[in-house]
C-alpha cells in the first residue's frame, strides 16, 4: 500500500514564498511520474505541475515562471517551491504519483493512482 504525505502548507502574504513536500512511503511500486494538483475554493481541481523519473517537467501557465517543482535524487519524495504568491493561489494542494512515466506530462487525474490526503495554502493580499 502506498502512502503519500505532503507538508508545508499554511498561510502566507501575496509576493511570499511556500515550500510543500510531500514523501511516498509503504510498499512503493516503481513510481515514474510525481505531480502537484490544486483545487481552488468553487472550481474543480486540476494539475499545476509534474516532473517525471528524468526529471522532465511542466507547469500550468497559472504557475509558470513562479513554481518550481524538484526531486530528491533518491527515493520518494518531490516538493513545490511556490514564490510569488498570488491570493489565487489559494487552494487545497494534493500531491500524486503515478507509475506512468508519461503521466507527468498530460496532469490528467485518473492516470495517478496514488494521492495524498491535502494541505491547504491561503494567500491573503
Amino acid at each position: 500500500q502506498v502512502r503519500l504525505v505532503e507538508s508545508g502548507g499554511g498561510s502566507v502574504q501575496s509576493g511570499g514564498s511556500l515550500r510543500l513536500s510531500c514523501v511516498a512511503s509503504g510498499s512503493t511500486p516503481r513510481l515514474y511520474s510525481f505531480a502537484w494538483f490544486r483545487q481552488r475554493p468553487g472550481r474543480a481541481r486540476e494539475g499545476i505541475s509534474g516532473i517525471n523519473s528524468d526529471d522532465r517537467t511542466v507547469y500550468s501557465d497559472s504557475v509558470e515562471g513562479r513554481f518550481t517543482i524538484s526531486r530528491a535524487n533518491a527515493g520518494n519524495t518531490f516538493y513545490l517551491q511556490m514564490d510569488s504568491v498570488k491570493p489565487e493561489d489559494t487552494a487545497m494542494y494534493y500531491c500524486a504519483a503515478s507509475t506512468y512515466i508519461s503521466a507527468y506530462h498530460s496532469l490528467s487525474m485518473p492516470d495517478f493512482r496514488y494521492w495524498g490526503q491535502g494541505t491547504q495554502v491561503t494567500v491573503s493580499s
